[in-house]
This record gives C-alpha cells, sequence and structure tokens, in this order.
C-alpha cells in the first residue's frame, strides 16, 4: 500500500473512532458473498 493511501486511511480511521483494522473488516464484510458454482478462484485453491 502506497504511503499515500496508507495515511488516508489512518486519518480517516480517526476521524471515525476506529482502527484501520476495524474499516477494513467492515468493507470486507460488505461484500457481496460467491454463489456456488461461481468460477472465481475460492481460498486455498489458488494455482501456481
Amino acid at each position: 500500500m502506497s504511503e499515500r493511501r496508507y495515511n488516508k486511511l489512518k486519518l480517516y480511521a480517526a476521524k471515525k473512532e476506529k482502527t484501520m483494522t476495524q474499516l477494513i473488516e467492515d468493507w470486507v464484510d460488505r461484500l457481496p458473498s460467491l454463489e456456488n458454482g461461481d468460477s472465481s478462484i475460492t481460498p486455498g485453491t489458488e494455482q501456481p
């Protein structure tokens, strides 16, 4: 992550009175769930 993005996230987290980890976890939790049969690679099945 660039220093600019890191600092932007850090400042935003402070303004929202959250940790950077909390912001990232909140964002990840908002991602749509993958449906069964999705052709994307699932965790643990990455190909080299």
